[in-house]
C-alpha cells in the first residue's frame, strides 16, 4: 500500500528524531494530538490517514457554522491529505473555501459536497457508478467524488435503469473493466439486481429515496436491493452515497494490491 502523506511526515518526525535533529520533548508536542484533538464539542481524528490510509469525511449537517470551521481548519493544520465535508448547506460550503486559504477545492452542488484536495496519490483501481435514472444523479455524484478523493478512478454512467435495459447492454463491456460497481437506482431497485446478474465484479447498491408515495422515501428500494435474487451484491442505506462510494474504492484498492 502506499504511503499517506501524513505517514511521510509522522516517519521524517522520527528520522529527525534520531539524528538529533529534533529533541524529543519537541517531538512528543508536535504527536500531543495523535491520534485525535479535542475540541469540546468534537474530536477531530488525525490517526485515520494512518490507520487506514484514507482521507476524514466530515458530515456537515447539524453542525454551526464556527463548529464546522473549526473542525477543518483543525484537519488542515494536523493531518496531510484531503478532506470531504457532506450534507453541506451552501453557507457552509462557503466557508469551508474561504478556510482552504487556496488549496484546490472539488464541490458538487447539488449533492451538497465539497472536497479539499491535497497530497492525492496516483489513482488506481476503477469505480464504475451507474444510475437508473437522471434524478438518482446526486447520490451518485456524492459516491463519486468519496471515491476519487480515495484514490481510485470513478465515472458515472447515468440514466441506464430498468425501463430500457438496451440502455444498460449498451454499457455492459464497461462493466467488465470496473473492480467495483455502484448501482445508484430509486423506485422499485430492480437495477442492482440486473447489473449483479452480468457484472463480473462485486456490486453494491445504493437505494434513492427518488419515486412516487409508495416508494416510502426509499424504502421499497432498499428492501428490493436487500432481498435481490443476484449473489454479489451488498446494499447500503437510502442516499449513502458516501458508504456506498467509500466500500467500492476499498474494493478498487485491495483489487490493485492484489
Amino acid at each position: 500500500m502506499q504511503t499517506s502523506a501524513y505517514e511521510e511526515r509522522l516517519r521524517d518526525l522520527l528520522e529527525r528524531v534520531a539524528t538529533g535533529d529534533v529533541t524529543p520533548a519537541a517531538a512528543t508536542d508536535r504527536l500531543r494530538d495523535l491520534p485525535f484533538s479535542d475540541l469540546g464539542f468534537a474530536k477531530v481524528d488525525h490517526h485515520r490517514e494512518l490507520r487506514q490510509g484514507t482521507c476524514e469525511i466530515v458530515y456537515a449537517d447539524g453542525k454551526a457554522l464556527e463548529e464546522l470551521t473549526s473542525i477543518v481548519q483543525r484537519l488542515l493544520d494536523g493531518n496531510a491529505g484531503s478532506i470531504l465535508v457532506t450534507r453541506a448547506s451552501p453557507e457552509q460550503i462557503q466557508a469551508v473555501r474561504e478556510a482552504t486559504r487556496g488549496i484546490e477545492v472539488v464541490e458538487r452542488p447539488r449533492s451538497r459536497c465539497v472536497a479539499v484536495l491535497r497530497n492525492l496519490v496516483p489513482p488506481a483501481g476503477q469505480v464504475l457508478i451507474v444510475t437508473a435514472g437522471t434524478s438518482d444523479l446526486p447520490v451518485a455524484e456524492e459516491a463519486q467524488l468519496t471515491a476519487s478523493v480515495m484514490g481510485v478512478r470513478s465515472e458515472i454512467v447515468a440514466d441506464v435503469g430498468v425501463a430500457g435495459l438496451h440502455r444498460l447492454s449498451a454499457v455492459q463491456p464497461r462493466l467488465g473493466s470496473a473492480d467495483a460497481v455502484v448501482v445508484v437506482a430509486g423506485m422499485e431497485g430492480a437495477l442492482a439486481s440486473v447489473v449483479a446478474g452480468i457484472a463480473p465484479c462485486p456490486v453494491i447498491a445504493c437505494p434513492t429515496s427518488v419515486g412516487y408515495g409508495a416508494t416510502f422515501g426509499g424504502l421499497a428500494a432498499l428492501l428490493s436491493m436487500l432481498s435481490s435474487c443476484a449473489p454479489g451484491v451488498s446494499c447500503v442505506n437510502v442516499d449513502d452515497g458516501v458508504g456506498a462510494g467509500y466500500t467500492a474504492a476499498l474494493i478498487a484498492r485491495a483489487a490493485c494490491r492484489g
